[in-house]
């Protein structure tokens, strides 16, 4: 899928972006990057396998680097202003795709809980993908009483998201959910992307 360079604002910075626009999307979808104080940003491969799992469906997508990230204004936000960036996201993709009805939001690792979070009180968001949420590390819970589908993705070899941990989560979670573990995979799923983009693309099909 071919991408081309956007800018949006978030609150009073401007962010960067790369956005994807099928002839005819079947729907839409903002990718939020792991940790930007742990070397995270919108090239990362995790992103790009959820953005294959997307685009395989026709799906608009927009990945952006969150404040302070490449050509990004700003500076780290603690994950409060990062929730501000995907909420601005996710408004500046709802503004140009023609798809109606509601959008989803992915995120991985710190972009996952960011995504998490941003997207439950947004009425275009109907999904929720977390892949490798920090649930070892992260209180999680806020999510359980949705009513937004809710995918998670976790490898079962990830010290930061323990299985235990992130199937107790899924068996708390009350809206329509679904749960994908990939055999083999850690945090970072070096050499499990193509794993990863077809569990996303077959829990968004299912």
């Amino acid at each position: 899928m071919q991408e081309r360079k956007v800018t949006f604002r978030s609150e009073d910075l401007t962010l960067e972006g790369l956005l994807a626009m099928p002839d005819k999307p079947a729907g839409a979808g903002v990718v939020c990057h792991p940790h930007p104080q742990y070397g995270g940003s919108m090239y990362n491969n995790v992103v790009e396998a959820i953005l294959e799992a997307l685009w395989g469906l026709d799906y608009a997508t927009l990945r952006f680097n969150f404040r302070g990230v490449g050509m990004s204004e700003g500076a780290f936000a603690g994950g409060v202003g990062e929730a501000a960036d995907a909420v601005a996201a996710l408004k500046f993709l709802a503004a140009r795709q023609p798809v109606a009805g509601s959008m989803l939001l992915a995120g991985y690792s710190f972009g996952a809980a960011v995504g998490l979070r941003a997207g439950l009180d947004l009425a275009e968001v109907g999904t929720l993908i977390a892949v490798a949420p920090a649930i070892g590390m992260a209180d999680l819970s806020f999510v359980v009483g949705t009513e937004k589908r809710v995918i998670l993705v976790a490898g079962d070899r990830d010290p930061y998201c323990p299985v235990a941990q992130i199937r107790s989560l899924h068996k708390q979670l009350t809206g329509p959910s679904a749960i994908k573990l990939i055999a083999g995979a850690d945090h970072f799923f070096a050499g499990y992307e193509a794993e990863l983009t077809h569990a996303i693309r077959d829990a968004l099909g299912s």
